[in-house]
């Protein structure tokens, strides 16, 4: 079938976006279905920083690649084998395809599938395939999803069922954001009520990590940022304290006001000087993780001494640490009563043809989630 899709043909690209035009809207031809894949009629995509990082060159992924990976759709078509789901299903992507049949698989670490991550590397659907074509010349998936286009050709370990009263706009943002953000809050930290957390970098996955430390109970949560306007929507949403992340002095006024430092110190920007900020906020014996993708040439120096005579933990934290088919309809459930009102995080919708200057805003830090609405 012929279809519009948003095509990445070079990177890095120059900003704005808005001028330079790195996505192109291309018709392509899209293959039917192989093997336990399913052909699905994307409902919403939602714009993220990882697509920003395959654009500005700071995560390298095979060009030309239609982009897209946070996002929910509708089933059209069942490949052969998959017998689990039927046409009309609403069903969310994970960026991560797990096989359930590997070492990470097997130990409940899907966002670690080592054929899963692989694939994404190569640019390939789970099976080895590209089912994307261009006058000819294959293209590229990205992270097996590629959701910013009208449908798309996905494995069946790419999708997690849900409920249709979920509407597909907002469904979108548990792909990514959600499982990102929740997830580095519920499985990598495991933060119990009555702690303390940060957050450092509040853009969508970091003001959902702010949603899940509040659905966990958590006693103290403080948010941190460049932006005024986003340590206000923070203090909306839950946060206990806000500090401005310019402010010269708001590590020592953070351990001031939270005797000595949180129990847990979150980096959601992508960023290593966000990340130490991050560390030196934690407490002895606390817990820093980070979520954020940051340039992969980039460095952190820690003092070693300090792991140790303080047994602080450092961890990394990729897809949340979750298995998607368990935690994706958990965390729904959560927002179906209240506890997780990820549709706050909403800056609105916009259509394909304006994806451009979608990536201006979210690059300038103007909005939280936009989603392409199909």
């Amino acid at each position: 079938m012929r279809i519009r899709a948003a095509v990445l043909r070079r990177a890095p690209v120059e900003r704005p976006y808005a001028v330079s035009r790195p996505l192109s809207i291309e018709t392509v031809e899209l293959d039917p279905p192989g093997p336990d894949e399913v052909l699905v009629k994307i409902g919403g995509a939602g714009l993220c920083h990882s697509d920003l990082s395959v654009i500005n060159g700071d995560r390298v992924r095979p060009v030309p690649v239609a982009l897209g990976h946070e996002a929910s759709a509708m089933v059209e078509e069942c490949g052969p084998g998959v017998t689990d789901l039927q046409r009309g299903d609403h069903v969310v992507m994970s960026f991560v395809p797990t096989c359930g049949f590997c070492s990470p698989c097997r130990e409940g670490r899907g966002a670690l599938c080592e054929p899963g991550n692989a694939a994404n590397g190569r640019g390939t659907l789970l099976s080895g395939a590209r089912r994307i074509r261009c006058d000819g010349e294959e293209l590229n998936h990205h992270s097996g999803v590629s959701a910013f286009g009208e449908y798309a050709v996905v494995s069946r370990r790419s999708v997690v069922r849900i409920d249709k009263d979920i509407p597909l706009v907002e469904a979108a943002l548990f792909g990514c954001a959600v499982m990102t953000g929740v997830g580095a809050v519920v499985n990598t930290c495991n933060v119990r009520a009555g702690q303390s957390v940060a957050v450092v970098g509040l853009g969508g996955v970091g003001l959902s990590a702010l949603l899940g430390a509040v659905a966990c109970g958590a006693a103290r949560i403080v948010a941190v940022d460049l932006s005024p306007d986003k340590l206000r929507i923070a203090e909306d949403l839950g946060a206990t304290d806000t500090f401005l992340a310019s402010d010269p002095e708001v590590a020592e006024q953070i351990r001031a006001a939270t005797g000595g430092g949180v129990d847990h110190a979150l980096e959601m920007a992508g960023s290593v000087k966000a990340f130490d900020l991050a560390y030196r906020i934690t407490r002895r014996g606390g817990t820093t993780a980070t979520a954020g993708l940051a340039n992969p040439n980039h460095v952190l120096t820690l003092p070693p001494v300090g792991l140790v005579g303080e047994e602080r933990i450092v961890r990394g934290s990729y897809m949340g640490s979750c298995v998607p088919a368990r935690d994706i309809p958990r965390y729904i459930e959560l927002y179906r009563r209240g506890r997780l009102p990820v549709n706050k995080l909403m800056s609105g919708t916009s259509p394909l043809d304006q994806i451009n200057e979608g990536l201006d805003l979210l690059d300038q830090g103007k909005v939280i989630r936009q989603v392409i609405a199909m």
